[in-house]
């Protein structure tokens, strides 16, 4: 690196940290962005719930009640785990392949502006005459069309999923150049971390799939606005097969790095060399090809699509998610295991996401389908994948980054007891859902009848969205008081395997002073087994 290269900027003030093109402080920002809408959406959430947990309209009403599960599922989807996913790996990526940064960082940081944009945009529809839009975050039409949800709360809605599509494309579009052309010398594509690969796959299927949302978005909003779209006999339809050549992709976008963030965990924590790597790679390849050819099994009930070949690719899916599975097992088996907090939510991550996995390969039998489509079955699915799966993972990578981040150790005492919280909570309010829908309970319905047999069940899932309330707030706790009295973590607490421990936590503007050999996708697990004459796992007695 060049002298420009390792200068180290002033820190600025308010407007340089708004204005910055530094990749770790817009990454953090949005980051800090994607929390604040998480515990919005986790508000809505808790109303909702406590809606259900009896019969009757005893809370809110059902307009208010429609808003309320549209938000929660726009917030989480837009605003929380794609944002998220994103931002990880805006701060991750350039460290882990060796770059001073990211490629285009005035572009990513017009991204980052249009994503907190949006999101606002989107939230201001709760301001108007009519509130917030009342069509759910799939916004089918025409139920959001302007005859069935009249006013402009609707059309801020639209206008703020295209704006956060817009910025989320331009992040991609920085993060996949970045991994294509700034990649430090040594580091070949077959020597990417599994993270940076995971995070290759996501931006592909963020610059294929989120234009044709921003298109079905704009369309509706000229519908909205007079054009007379989808007001055909094939619209509504033609919405559908939009909105999911999106929708299937943004599963496996709010999937993928947290997959990576995962198996980061595994191997550093397994003190061992990561295995399977170029299997997992090709699985990946092959996952992102078949996850842009699947979107219609969502569509199976409408007798509009080919069931056979969206139930095949569908089913397909089982033999690159088996391959990813089998990986991670391997990398376990003969590892000197040790168990801290951000372990504890990787390892939880892949058996609950292996619920949400297989309830999907229900799904993708049209006759199964046609008795879970449209209850609360899918929800359960939806949710043991999103939130089960990759919220767990989430978690993980906040224990195990921290350090690197702030230079400062989470609380492994308080991160324990979220994790025991949080995963009662999830299986108590989630599992319900599998036996609700099977027993024919339908989704977005704000009241049930006392005589439908759903009350229980209601209950005890209200009572884990509590749990999972308690758990988010002891994080919450743990952020506050390590950030408060912290404690030094030291430039690599964990003996990591990437690029991103070889420099400062938290690292310096331009990421690094010098670098290591780099002649795998762990050069710093390379340069330690060097030191000792070793080879595959961590000598005895440098585990910590």
């Amino acid at each position: 690196m060049g002298a420009a290269a390792v200068a180290e900027a002033p820190s600025g003030g308010l407007l340089a940290w708004i204005a910055t093109t530094d990749h770790k402080r817009l990454a953090l920002r949005m980051a800090i962005v994607a929390l604040v809408f998480f515990l919005a959406g986790g508000v809505f959430a808790l109303l909702i719930r406590t809606e259900l947990a009896d019969p009757g309209l005893q809370l809110v009403g059902r307009d208010a009640y429609n808003q309320l599960f549209t938000m929660h599922g726009s917030t989480m989807v837009f605003l929380v785990m794609t944002p998220l996913a994103l931002a990880l790996g805006g701060y991750l990526v350039p460290l882990q392949v060796g770059a001073a940064d990211i490629a285009a960082p005035r572009l990513a940081l017009a991204g980052h502006w249009l994503v907190l944009a949006g999101g606002l945009t989107m939230y201001s529809s709760f301001l108007t005459d009519h509130g917030a839009g009342k069509a759910g975050w799939t916004a089918y039409y025409p139920l959001s069309g302007s005859s069935a949800t009249p006013g402009t709360g609707m059309d801020l809605w639209v206008a703020g999923v295209i704006l956060v599509g817009a910025g989320l494309t331009l992040v991609a579009v920085c993060l996949l150049a970045t991994i294509i052309r700034l990649r430090a010398p040594g580091m070949t594509m077959l020597r990417l971390p599994v993270f940076s690969w995971t995070m290759l796959a996501t931006v592909l299927m963020v610059v294929m799939s989120v234009p044709v949302l921003a298109v079905g978005m704009a369309l509706l909003l000229a519908d909205r606005l007079g054009a007379s779209i989808y007001e055909t006999s094939g619209g509504p339809i033609a919405y559908q097969h939009l909105f999911w050549f999106f929708g299937h992709p943004a599963v496996y976008i709010m999937f993928f790095p947290f997959l990576g963030i995962t198996a980061e965990c595994v191997a550093t924590f397994a003190r061992k060399r990561f295995t399977g790597y170029r299997p997992l790679i090709l699985a990946l390849i092959v996952f992102t090809g078949l996850s842009m050819s699947v979107w219609a099994h969502h569509m199976f009930t409408t007798g509009q699509v080919i069931n056979e070949y969206f139930s095949l690719t569908s089913t397909a899916l089982v033999v690159a998610a088996g391959t990813e599975y089998f990986a991670v097992i391997a990398t376990l088996i003969g590892g000197a295991i040790v168990l801290r907090t951000a372990m504890l939510f990787a390892l939880g991550f892949f058996l609950q996401f292996l619920i949400g996995g297989l309830s999907g390969v229900i799904l993708a039998s049209p006759p199964l389908d046609y008795h879970a489509h449209d209850s609360y079955f899918v929800v359960a699915h939806f949710h043991y994948t999103l939130f089960a799966g990759s919220l767990f993972a989430g978690f993980a990578a906040a224990y195990y980054w921290f350090p690197k981040w702030t230079g400062a150790m989470l609380r492994e005492s308080l991160g324990r007891i979220q994790f025991v919280l949080i995963v009662l909570g999830t299986n108590l309010t989630f599992f319900p859902m599998f036996l609700l829908g099977y027993d024919g309970m339908p989704r977005r319905i704000a009241n049930y009848s006392s005589d439908a047999g759903f009350t229980d069940l209601n209950r005890l899932s209200t009572l884990g969205s509590y749990l999972i309330a308690i758990g988010v707030a002891v994080f919450l706790y743990n952020l506050y008081v390590s950030l408060r009295r912290r404690e030094p973590a030291g430039d690599d607490p964990w003996e990591g395997h990437t690029l991103e421990w070889a420099t400062t936590s938290p690292p310096p503007r331009f990421n690094f002073h010098s670098l290591p050999p780099i002649t795998s996708h762990a050069p710093l697990l390379d340069r330690r087994l060097a030191a000792v004459g070793g080879a595959g796992k961590a000598e005895p007695g440098t585990e910590r």
